[in-house]
């Protein structure tokens, strides 16, 4: 199993001149990219919002179309995992940690302040209906579009398991196996993977080192912050090693039991009839607004409406943009056997479905707080807004700590995960990456979340956090030519040849066989 020297090399150079960078110059790379970033969302915000939603609809139509049976692999192929494990697997590394973070903060923000345009709309519905808006359809669509298209080219046609042979069928192979492939390869795949799973792994040390604060007191300083680096990477790391079917399908089964604990706690202790008011009314809420969301530019409002498209929905898009090559190259590796149909439905209805229910429990027990009088938005910062909310409770420390080790253990699924894509991708598309690749970009993506933070501290986190999303645009446009090669590839799939040519050619060589054999038989007879 050869290693792609080319990649790995140039991703090595790329991750010490940035750690260098975001360490020594925090400011300058906050400035550069904080200055581009927002140049990026004023002037092309449109192409994020236009897209998002073309990739849901791109996305149902494969699914609900002819085109829903075709396998992704060998014919009579089974799954190579059970569907519940596969469920947890999916959720784990697509945006689990996600929801941690933002189960109680986004549905409270909204409510304490209403998008631009609520009008006269009732604050927790339009905060929910947001909040599903940007959590739901559009985020997991992105993630199919490109899981699908590797599953397609990889288990149905046999290509390579890289982003770039799914483009075969519009640029060729030649191309795809040149300089092109390698392009998309590295700077659109494995630095996006690199420096956002580096990234979220900082962040994360700095949510539970709010919980050690809440419930131990501990004053988690740098110093704490990297020790929890540190520990996580070992964890992710031997769980990397020992493969997707042991160490992450494990970890993503324990995460999904503690989530539902969790969940069924706030569920039954908090606002129990609110919450079950709210599963049908955010839904109504979302579906009677969703037209007016995804229609909803810097052109359909004032300066407020673009300020706050910047900072929440096109924000989002390219959050969830530039998170699509490891997530969708994951999605696609524990996707084999399943049809084109049940991977769509699966991969954005279900992980839909879970984040209604947990959006509802979760963000409407804290708007319930909120609304009678308990402060949980004026919390010492968001990283403490899901700690502050357990605090009404019971058993607060216990639940503080179970979030901690939720927190952790996604963080650990999600980065093992990345590691293994990592390795696939350096590694020319093997499934099975060697151990010490594995291991090799496990340790730099610690190592970088590490340097960034005990060098730069958190600014230089959101440095590089920002970076990684300024990354997604140019990763729209090769979204978008990826439909377009996933379209070509499909319509000349031979399940989808019209049958009765097919016959009907079989039948005029079966017929010109048999006249070749008479014309034989009078020869021989002669």
């Amino acid at each position: 199993m050869s290693t792609d020297q080319v990649i790995l090399g140039t991703v090595a150079v790329l991750a010490v001149a940035l750690v260098l960078w975001g360490s020594f110059g925090t400011e300058s790379l906050g400035t550069v990219v904080g200055g581009a970033l927002d140049w990026v969302v004023a002037k092309f915000g449109w192409l994020f919002v236009l897209a998002a939603t073309g990739f849901v609809l791109f996305s149902l139509w494969l699914a609900f179309s002819r085109y829903g049976r075709i396998p992704l692999g060998q014919d009579e192929e089974k799954p190579e995992f059970r569907t519940v494990s596969w469920i947890a697997m999916m959720f784990s590394a697509g945006m689990g940690i996600g929801l941690m973070f933002y189960g109680v903060v986004e549905p409270l923000s909204h409510f304490v302040a209403p998008p631009p345009g609520s009008g006269d709309i009732d604050p927790t519905s339009a905060a929910m209906a947001t909040t599903l808006f940007h959590w739901t359809l559009h985020p997991w669509a992105m993630y199919a579009v490109v899981g699908l298209a590797i599953a397609y080219s990889t288990y149905w046609v046999g290509r390579r398991q890289l982003i770039s042979s799914a483009f075969a069928p519009l640029l060729g192979e030649r191309r795809v196996n040149g300089a092109g492939g390698r392009a998309i390869d590295i700077l659109l795949a494995l630095f996006a993977t690199l420096f956002g799973s580096a990234a979220s792994l900082g962040l994360g040390a700095l949510k539970i080192g709010a919980g050690l604060n809440v419930t131990g007191g501990v004053d988690a300083g740098t110093v704490v912050l990297v020790l929890i680096i540190v520990v996580l990477t070992i964890a992710f790391v031997a769980s990397a090693v020992s493969g997707v079917a042991k160490g992450i399908q494990w970890l993503a089964n324990t995460n999904m039991v503690l989530a539902i604990t969790l969940a069924l706690f706030v569920f039954v202790i908090g606002p129990t009839v609110l919450i079950l008011n709210l599963l049908p009314t955010a839904v109504g809420s979302y579906i009677s607004e969703l037209p007016g969301m995804f229609a909803r530019t810097a052109a359909s409002g004032d300066a407020a409406t673009a300020d706050w498209l910047a900072s929440w929905t096109i924000f989002y898009w390219a959050w969830w943009v530039s998170w699509t090559p490891f997530v969708g190259m994951f999605l696609a590796r524990i996707s084999r056997g399943r049809t084109i149909r049940q991977f769509v439905i699966g991969v954005i209805a279900v992980p839909s479905t879970v984040s209604l229910v947990w959006f509802a429990i979760i963000g409407g027990a804290a708007i319930d707080e909120q609304s009678t009088g308990t402060d949980i938005a004026g919390q010492d910062g968001v990283e403490a807004q899901l700690f502050g909310l357990l605090d009404q409770y019971p058993v607060a420390i216990v639940t503080s700590i179970l979030v901690m080790v939720l927190v952790a253990i996604f963080f650990v699924s999600g980065a093992d995960a990345a590691s293994m894509v990592m390795g696939t991708l350096s590694q020319r598309g093997t499934q099975h990456p060697t151990r010490v690749v594995v291991i090799f970009w496990g340790v730099l993506m610690g190592a970088v979340a590490a340097l960034m933070l005990l060098l730069g501290g958190d600014e230089a986190l959101l440095g590089l956090q920002n970076l990684t999303i300024l990354a997604a645009f140019p990763f729209a446009l090769v979204m978008v030519a990826l439909c377009v090669s996933l379209a070509k590839d499909i319509k000349n799939d031979p399940m989808m040849q019209p049958r009765e040519p097919v016959l009907q050619r079989a039948h005029e060589a079966l017929v010109d066989t048999e006249r070749a054999r008479e014309r034989g038989r009078g020869e021989a007879s002669r």
